[in-house]
């Protein structure tokens, strides 16, 4: 970890279920030594009992993080906990999804520094991607969210708050479409006569390799589309009905990440 600061004063975690437990491995492989680390949950699991973190004990008096990862709808009964960090040089960093920050500043007071971030679940393999952004008094501490939170994977910074909602339709949701893309490509399989244990190890691998392939190749994906697309060929034949423009991808995608993003609206304004 390069903040000195949160060696110094330490980092609270309230919560600690699958994404706290993911970025405190991150945080922990990474150097940070467990005795500079608090963590609030009621039932922390055995491997959190393992790490030598503080657990439900005594809080710092001045932390320099506090990365609230507790569910929306457990927030009412979490933050009063932590309460008492509000208006100082504490850094408060959400990942929790739907939640403004104005529902913070409201609990904190506007002069605290706050940043809201939108993870997604390959973080739990480091593989993740997160989106952040700050009220006016946490746009000092976003370097600072932002090393914390590349333990589990990239980050990159929003301009606004409000393109919030669309990073929750596209990355925050998407693992999901593509976990059920992953379904039917190997339903497509069984359906072509290949058996089910077969067709899923097919379609796993495909979708796994053509992601990291994205990820690195130098061209952009429409033209490693193109170089795997022969004139009048299989590939060819698949795309026209996955393109047709009114019930291919170009329509059925865009739909989707619409409706996610309604939703995160939806949820925001409580």
């Amino acid at each position: 970890m390069k903040d000195t600061r949160i060696a110094a004063q330490g980092l609270v975690l309230l919560g600690c279920g699958k994404m706290g437990s993911a970025m405190l491995a991150g945080w922990l492989d990474r150097g940070l030594p467990a005795d500079r680390v608090w963590v609030i949950d009621p039932k922390p699991s055995l491997w959190v009992h393992g790490t030598g973190v503080h657990i439900n004990e005594p809080l710092p008096d001045a932390p320099a993080v506090v990365l609230v990862a507790v569910k929306p709808q457990m927030m009412g009964d979490a933050l009063p906990s932590i309460a008492a960090f509000g208006g100082g040089e504490t850094v408060f960093v959400s990942i929790a999804a739907g939640t403004p920050i104005a529902k913070f500043e409201e609990a904190f007071g506007v002069t605290t520094p706050i940043v809201r971030a939108m993870p997604n679940t390959p973080a739990a393999i480091s593989q993740g991607i997160t989106a952040i952004c700050a009220n006016a008094a946490g746009q000092g501490g976003l370097d600072e969210a932002a090393d914390l939170l590349s333990a589990v994977g990239d980050v990159v910074y929003l301009d606004s708050e409000a393109q919030m909602d669309a990073v929750t339709g596209v990355s925050g949701s998407g693992p999901a479409y593509v976990f059920h893309m992953i379904e039917t490509l190997a339903a497509g399989g069984v359906a072509q006569g290949l058996p089910a244990e077969l067709a899923m190890q097919l379609a796993k691998a495909t979708v796994a390799g053509a992601g990291a392939l994205a990820l690195q190749s130098q061209d952009d994906p429409t033209q490693l589309r193109i170089n795997v697309t022969s004139p009048s060929g299989t590939t060819q034949a698949a795309l026209e009905v996955l393109m047709d423009e009114k019930a291919g991808f170009p329509a059925l995608l865009p739909r989707a990440v619409g409706a996610a993003t309604q939703r995160s609206k939806e949820l925001a304004r409580g």
